[in-house]
């Protein structure tokens, strides 16, 4: 009966692709709308494209389970050794650590990229610990704003990036000791590719990696113009070859716009390129207390994600004007309300943006925030304020798709990202950035009446008036 009732499922699927398929091409019993037949086409192939997700996410699971019921059986898989080690490990973890993420990928709520996500960041967790980044992100019981799309509703690119921000603020191992441990195993390394191409990588630490990124960005994009050829892609790749292989255009740059260190280096180390009216805007968010040197909570990175406390302690003590450092409150770590009177939107405001929102905010899009564009929401000429609640920081592309077409942003606030609306109607939610509670250090703490922040009036000691004068200047 088993193998009967397993021939027959998948008769039966196969039978329903061909409905499916039928439908696709508009030969289906009735139509999606019997008044505009093309439109409900349009309309019902979106609805296709959906559930046959939700479907190879079930399906995905499904392979899971049974790969490692034939490996506890058989030991072997009809795959490459590199594939079936990798499959095997997924489907291991789903299958022993991981019952949320199967159950949510039998339910065709996430999918198999999304999983194998939750599976590579739980690996390197204790067994509480990847209990715990699961619950953070699947148990329906966590608590999250209404308007936060699900990890189900973001590409699973997206959803690595959150994931590894939460391992990295929770992981049981300080990050500053694992950082001292990736610091001593940079490199650089070479791998031949095809068609005469090769890739050169460098594992960095994130604050140089990050700013010479910007760097490139913001160099190449200063070279484009009607005359110039190349992308953007292809003029950074050009620069760095310049970079490392040439003494540069000037005689010294100052460091202050690749790392931070303020220290100058000569052109001999090829940096001399990197022009210093081209500086690396690095967004650096520093929980007050770990600037302070009280507790050794990770700081966030724009565009990598939490970095150490003392780099982020060293970035605001030397980066000059390439770091911009932002403090959050230290009661809920959210950024504040940001207005103006005027339409103008102020370069303080344009980094709070990308401090809210952190990339482009179009469903999909990762474009860094470096290089999106400050947008009103409900247009100035409709009534529209110039706050960051009507504020969206949407990338080129996709500032100039909002209008040109039916694409609409939906309401945002101080805290989060406007979501998108199709010109289908189909709507879908922000990517809210993981804004956490800072830790507040035992001292502090035990002098609150009630440990709560509200209460309670501590005057600046002699450190803290030490960090306001590096911050503010003066006295």
């Amino acid at each position: 009966m088993g193998s009967e009732a397993v021939a027959k499922a998948f008769a039966d699927i196969r039978a329903a692709l061909a409905v499916l398929n039928a439908e696709v091409d508009g030969c289906g019993s009735e139509p999606f709308s019997a008044a505009d037949p093309l439109a409900g086409l349009a309309d019902g192939s979106l609805d296709i494209l959906a559930a046959a997700a939700a479907v190879e996410a079930g399906v995905a699971g499904l392979k899971a389970r049974a790969a490692m019921k034939y490996a506890d059986t058989a030991h072997a898989l009809a795959l490459g050794p590199r594939a079936a080690s990798a499959f095997l490990s997924v489907s291991h973890a789903l299958t022993t650590t991981l019952p949320l993420t199967l159950a949510a990928l039998h339910a065709g709520t996430i999918s198999w990229q999304h999983a194998r996500v939750m599976a590579d960041e739980a690996a390197t967790l204790d067994a509480a610990g990847a209990t715990a980044l699961e619950a953070h992100f699947l148990d329906p019981d966590t608590p999250r704003p209404a308007t936060a799309a699900t990890i189900g509703e973001m590409p699973a690119h997206r959803f690595k990036h959150k994931a590894r921000t939460w391992r990295e603020r929770h992981h049981p191992e300080s990050l500053e000791k694992r950082h001292a441990k990736g610091v001593a195993d940079r490199r650089v390394e070479y791998r031949p590719d095809q068609d005469g191409m090769a890739w050169l990588s460098a594992c960095l630490p994130a604050d140089q990696a990050m700013a010479g990124w910007n760097r490139l960005t913001a160099l190449s994009r200063a070279a484009q113009g009607p005359t110039e050829p190349r992308t953007l892609t292809q003029l950074s790749a050009d620069h760095f070859a310049q970079a490392i292989l040439t003494s540069g255009t000037s005689a010294t740059f100052h460091a202050d716009n690749s790392a931070g260190n303020g220290e100058e280096a000569s052109d001999s180390d090829g940096a001399g390129l990197l022009s210093p009216g081209i500086r690396a805007q690095v967004l650096v968010t520093v929980p007050v207390f770990s600037l302070m040197g009280l507790t050794e909570e990770p700081a966030v990175l724009d565009g990598f994600g939490p970095i150490p406390a003392s780099m982020a302690r060293d970035l605001v003590a030397n980066g000059a004007d390439s770091f911009y450092r932002v403090l959050v409150d230290p009661r809920d770590g959210a950024p504040l309300e940001i207005g103006r009177t005027s339409y103008r939107v102020t370069r303080a405001m344009r980094n709070w943006l990308r401090l809210r929102d952190g990339k482009c905010p179009f469903p999909g899009c990762s474009n860094s925030s470096l290089d999106n564009e400050a947008d009103h929401l409900l247009a100035w000429h409709h009534g529209g304020t110039t706050g960051i609640s009507n504020l969206g920081q949407p990338c080129p592309k996709h500032h100039k798709l909002r209008h040109t077409s039916g694409w609409t942003p939906t309401p945002a606030t101080k805290n989060q990202p406007p979501g998108w609306t199709s010109p289908t109607g189909r709507h879908y939610k922000s990517e809210h950035q993981d804004w956490e509670p800072p830790h507040w250090p035992h001292s502090v703490l035990s002098a609150m009446p009630g440990g709560h922040a509200d209460y309670v009036y501590i005057p600046r000691s002699p450190g803290e008036e030490s960090l306001h004068r590096v911050l503010y200047g003066g006295s």
